[in-house]
Parts: C-alpha cells; structure tokens; sequence
C-alpha cells in the first residue's frame, strides 16, 4: 500500500488553515473586508476537511482526492481549491482534525489521577482513533501537522508526566518513547485491518496457507531459540491475541522503565 506524508503543503497556508478557528478575530474580520461582498460561500474549510475524512474511511485514503472531494461536495475542481490550496494542505488538515477526536483533557480539565491511568488513557484512545480512520496508517507523520489536535496530544502527554520529577530533557524524551511505541504500533494495527480487507483474507488465514513451512523446510537446528518456544508453547493460537499481548507487555515495561527513572 503507498504511503503519503503529512507536512508537505506550504508552511504560511498549512498553518494559517490549521488554526483557522484560533485566530484572533481582527484577523478574521480582515480577511473578510479583502473577500469584499461577493457570493456567498457554500461551504467552508472544515465541511471539506470532514467530507475528505469521511471518504478516506469509506473507500480509502486514494479516494480523498481534489477530484474526488470536489464531486462527493458537488461543487467543481476550481471552486475546491478556494478554501484549500491543494492535497497536501488538505492531507494535514484531516489528519489534524482526526488527532483532535481523542479528545485528551486540556489544562484544567478532569483527568485520572495517576500518570499511569493518564497514559492508559491516550493509549486507549490513539488506538481507537487509528481503528476508525484505517488511512492514517498510510500517512507517514515524520513531519507532522503543527495543529491543534497534533499539540494537544503533546501536550497532554508531556503534562502527565511532569509530576514524576524527571528533568525537562528527560520528560520530554519519555514522552517521545511513548508517542513512538503507542502510535507506531496502533498504525501496525489499522494497516493490518487495512490489507484484511483489501485482499478478504485474515492474518491467520494467510499464515495456514503457508504451513508447509514447518513441515517442508524449517530447521530446527538453525532456529534454536524458536524451535525452543515452540516446545514450551510460547507461542499464541492467533496473531490478533499476539499482538495485543505483545502490545500490553512492551507497554507495560516501557512505563515500568519511566517509573523506575524517577525514583
């Protein structure tokens, strides 16, 4: 499956779009006076930005194209590219805007009370938003949307680990550790769902189709240490139970190594 990247739009109209709704509004009234007293608008940013989420979860990221959008809204090509410059600024805004669903509490706002529960909690909800937008497993962030939905997860995680009294370059590389792991392996999890339902067939399915690896030309004496687990049973009677298994433990021992830090 190809893969598409996040921050490839001009910097002043990405971000000038990402924060449309936090700007001060003499901007906005400036904006309006350069508009002049033409028609109308029939739509506005954020109808596009969710037009081209819904798409992407409905036939896929592909579909969410300038073509594709402008027909699912009914307006022409042209018209589109009045409220967004092209792909790549329309990219960032929807991956922004489904960041923005986990809803993690703000500053002030009620949360659990241990940092622990905290992580939990965006782990939880990080997973849930992959599962739900399967495309953003497509998107590579290593450049990443500098919006509101992208900062307030930074931002949440970072607090929550404040009061543990790590120094600052150490809160802000435990937070990092955690973005990494949690988010790479929910992005594993929504680009496996991803080729299940493309091709029709389970992980599972696809992996009796190759049995005959263990019968026909596994060696035993050359894979010790799997042989070994083998025997002992190490081994979980599905991939889905494996990789949350596995998923559960690298967790649990990445925060396990923060906790033991601070102390």
């Amino acid at each position: 499956m190809s893969e598409r990247r996040s921050g490839e739009g001009q910097p002043d109209k990405t971000l000038a779009l990402l924060w449309r709704n936090h700007r001060h509004p003499m901007a906005d009234e400036s904006v309006d006076r350069k508009r002049g007293a033409g028609r109308r608008p029939s739509l506005n940013v954020d109808e596009v930005v969710q037009a081209g989420i819904q798409l992407a979860d409905d036939q896929g990221l592909a579909a969410a194209s300038m073509g594709g959008l402008a027909k699912e809204l009914g307006v022409g090509t042209m018209t589109l590219y009045t409220y967004v410059p092209s792909k790549d600024e329309l990219l960032d805004l929807m991956v922004d805007q489904v960041l923005g669903e986990r809803e993690l509490p703000g500053p002030g706002e009620p949360r659990p009370e241990d940092w622990r529960e905290q992580v939990e909690l965006y782990s939880r909800q990080t997973r849930a938003m992959f599962q739900r937008h399967l495309w953003l497993s497509q998107v590579s962030t290593i450049r990443p949307p500098v919006g509101p939905g992208m900062l307030a997860g930074r931002e949440y995680l970072l607090s929550a680990l404040l009061g543990l009294g790590l120094g600052a370059l150490e809160t802000n590389t435990a937070a990092l550790a955690i973005t990494t792991y949690v988010d790479s392996a929910a992005s594993l999890e929504a680009e496996s769902q991803l080729v299940e339902r493309a091709t029709g067939q389970s992980n599972d399915a696809w992996w009796y189709e190759r049995n005959d690896l263990w019968e026909t030309y596994f060696d035993v004496d050359r894979h010790p240490a799997m042989t070994t687990i083998w025997h002992a049973d190490g081994y979980q009677s599905s991939t889905r139970e494996a990789a949350a298994d596995s998923y559960r433990y690298g967790l649990d021992r990445l925060l396990d190594g923060i906790e033991n830090t601070a102390l």
